[in-house]
């Protein structure tokens, strides 16, 4: 391609919006366009990157016996009430009505979709069955936001295993695992596989793929001695014991006026350090009141409580329905002789004594306090998030906590959706059996945003080989120069020949101009033909990575490219 016919619209400013490297480098780099928030129009070079990572996934999806489907965008939404999940999503699924007055749901994840194609799977001679696709999803994100990171309009390649077994399910999670690693290696990105948690998905394992980044909007766990990694919403840690004082007979309450916080509490006369705090908060649970007891110095996994009581709905209650359930102010509030409400505490209290608690009186707290004596806790869970610092709970290693990008998730689903659907084949018995499910997704867009986040310098886009637009670019310093025309064309068609990708830029811009271009849309190779180095019959050979520069001999130009291009796919 000849850059003086392409559509290519660099810029030299960052968009004012954008916060994300990735955003910035794709619009200066003119790879897309934003149509409204969080929905993007993709240019030829953007269009360029997101066919070779689609071909990566298809390709290591289908080395581990994929079968490609293309299911429909639009979705029916009984399905969906079958499943529940149209509560479950609510927040994201978007929708209309359509002319015979019947609710179409833009599919914002195919996993009915799919099941309704495995109803037609009869017989465990059927299975295992490995189907995915790669199609369009829909999801009503309220911020959009990071350009491609956050998006509401996207491409993702799911995938969904069918097995008689556990068993057979625990192989195929493998295989996805494996293959999802060499993915993200050919995408040029250091991803970490962590625990996770399944959220609205269903089923009750799941890994993450994540990648570090300052922008990423997930948090991780990680061991600097072993490979224990997972993200904050089911990390757990080590604490060191607490030695607890001899306890009093009964609580004591006692004045404490303007305090209203755990740090208040902390340096009031009389009160008492966090860690020998109960911290109390109301939270409604799908609409139902319960009370959370932590810690004074630890903070509430909002994640990590849904979860364990399973709950759609999870909001911290207002003021106003914390005093109608406690009869006092947040910052006065207490478990303590509380009957029938449901409270939940987190395991570092389970068998403290000697604590001190709000005691449901503004201005008021009690000390003293014995948990399994003075409190009905209803149900003991691990709900605190961890912090940097702690130790790793399966070795005696330092847990770091760093900001990523989630690049990957996948998912056991198990007999989740068989038991809603009715997805069953007869085993050998001719017995009935529920079929066994996974879901493994990976987003398009989203991964060649991160692949940016993990390869860039100060001049623009680092691209790796395998997904760069244009594997060289042949910059023409002087293009009415008839020798210099001469000798890029000759490269040009010799390269094209070979099957390497070129860009030949022969726009009559300042050489100065060429090079930020090339640099800032991230060609891995630029050969630079000039009247100068022709009359010592060389041209410049550079590296976009390295940097590195050096003259060849014009006859050895292009097999310099395919030397360089061999040895990356090697």
């Amino acid at each position: 391609m000849r850059w003086s016919e392409a559509f290519i619209p660099t810029l030299r400013d960052d968009p004012a919006d954008a916060e994300a490297v990735s955003h910035k480098l794709l619009v200066r780099g003119g790879y897309m366009r934003q149509l409204m928030a969080g929905v993007y129009s993709m240019l030829p070079l953007g269009q360029r990157v997101r066919a070779k990572v689609m071909a990566i996934i298809k390709e290591e999806i289908d080395s581990i016996g994929g079968q490609e489907f293309l299911l429909p965008q639009l979705h029916p939404s009984t399905i969906w009430e079958e499943t529940g999940r149209i509560e479950t999503m609510a927040d994201i699924i978007m929708s209309f009505e359509d002319s015979k007055g019947g609710t179409v749901i833009l599919g914002p994840t195919h996993e009915e979709i799919f099941a309704t194609v495995a109803t037609e799977l009869t017989s465990y001679k059927q299975l295992p069955q490995l189907w995915y696709h790669i199609q369009t999803k829909f999801r009503d994100e309220a911020r959009p936001k990071s350009g491609l990171l956050r998006v509401r309009e996207f491409t993702m390649k799911d995938s969904y295993t069918f097995d008689v077994d556990f068993e057979g399910l625990d192989l195929q999670f493998d295989r996805h695992l494996g293959a999802y690693k060499r993915i993200f290696d050919r995408l040029g990105m250091d991803a970490v596989a962590v625990r996770a948690s399944s959220g609205a998905m269903g089923g009750k394992e799941s890994v993450e793929f994540m990648v570090r980044s300052d922008v990423g909007e997930d948090e991780v766990a990680a061991c600097s001695s072993c490979d224990y990694a997972a993200n904050l919403e089911t990390a757990t840690s080590t604490l060191a014991a607490i030695e607890d004082p001899g306890g009093m007979s009964e609580p004591e309450r006692f004045a404490t006026p303007g305090v209203r916080t755990i740090a208040d509490l902390e340096v009031f006369d009389g009160g008492a350090r966090s860690d020998r705090q109960i911290k109390t908060l109301v939270y409604l649970l799908d609409g139902e009141p319960a009370l959370v007891l932590l810690r004074g110095d630890h903070a509430l996994q909002e994640q990590k409580l849904a979860d364990t009581t399973q709950s759609i709905e999870v909001r911290a209650a207002h003021a106003e329905e914390i005093n109608n359930i406690l009869g006092a102010d947040a910052g006065s509030l207490g478990a303590v002789a509380v009957d029938g409400e449901r409270i939940l505490a987190d395991e570092q209290l389970r068998g403290r004594r000697a604590m001190t608690t709000g005691a449901n009186a503004n201005d008021f707290h009690l000390r003293g306090v014995d948990i399994e004596r003075d409190i009905a806790v209803n149900e003991w869970h691990e709900l605190r998030t961890v912090e940097a610092g702690e130790s790793c709970p399966n070795c005696d290693g330092v847990l770091e906590v760093f900001p990523t990008i989630e690049v990957g998730h996948i998912f056991k689903l198990g007999t989740f959706y068989a038991d809603k659907l009715g997805l069953s084949v007869l085993d050998e018995n001719g017995t009935m059996i529920p079929i066994v499910m996974g879901s493994y997704g990976i987003g398009v867009e989203r991964n060649m945003a991160a692949s940016i986040e993990a390869n860039h310098d100060e001049k623009g886009i680092v691209w790796p080989i395998e997904i760069a637009p244009y594997h060289v670019v042949i910059t023409v310093v002087r293009p009415d120069d008839e020798r210099s025309s001469e000798v890029s064309a000759a490269i040009y068609d010799e390269l094209t020949a070979a099957g390497v990708e070129v860009l030949l830029d022969d726009r009559k811009e300042r050489p100065g101009v060429k090079f930020t271009d090339a640099e800032l849309i991230g060609i891995p190779l630029r050969i630079t033909i000039g009247p100068r180095g022709l009359e010592s019959g060389v041209v410049e050979f550079a590296e976009r990575r390295s940097g590195e520069r050096r003259d060849v001999a014009i006859a050895n130009a292009a097999s310099e490219v395919l030397a360089f291009l061999e040895a990356a796919h090697s």
